[in-house]
């Protein structure tokens, strides 16, 4: 088999190139050495923080587009006809499962037509087991809820629409 500074030998030698893996039999014995993997093609976003939820007064268009998708009304069908610019947008600051109240036998945290204050739980979204409390980072009054119980949510979809007060 092979000796300790060979096998020290051929692990720097595929660390430092761009081999994905390296395999060889020898007296009897086979050795692999997996080096890098291929990059994988992922879009860019930054990593989303699992706690309170903190955006802009416009949503990004990749939120915009995805509220689109899902019959999400434009301004003009939300509650009095207010001006999208008059409201503010909570949105998915993670990919997960979105729910209304803490356990399925609670109230909602939120209603429409509900007063909000800045920093009081709006909603729960859950990613990978954990359940992530979502905040309203304005005081205000709930005008609009865009996503039903207990569905998937993606990164910057809307979730809330908040009429600032």
């Amino acid at each position: 088999m092979f000796k300790f500074d060979e096998l020290c030998e051929l692990i720097r030698l595929v660390g430092s190139t761009d081999v994905a893996s390296f395999e060889i039999e020898h007296a009897g014995g086979r050795l692999r050495i997996d080096g890098k993997a291929p990059a994988p093609v992922v879009s860019q976003m930054a990593a989303p923080t699992p706690t309170v939820v903190s955006t802009p007064a416009t949503a990004t268009s990749e939120a915009a587009s995805d509220a689109a998708t899902r019959g999400a009304p434009d301004a003009a069908s939300t509650d009095s006809g207010a001006a999208e610019e008059d409201l503010h947008f909570v949105v998915s600051p993670i990919v997960g499962t979105f729910y209304r109240s803490p356990n399925p036998d609670a109230d909602p945290y939120v209603k429409v037509g509900d007063t909000v204050e800045s920093g009081g739980t709006l909603c729960i979204v859950e990613a990978m087991k954990l359940m992530n409390e979502i905040e309203s980072d304005r005081s205000g009054t709930i005008v609009k809820v865009f996503v039903e119980n207990a569905q998937p949510v993606e990164f910057g979809e809307r979730l809330f629409a908040v009429r600032v007060s």
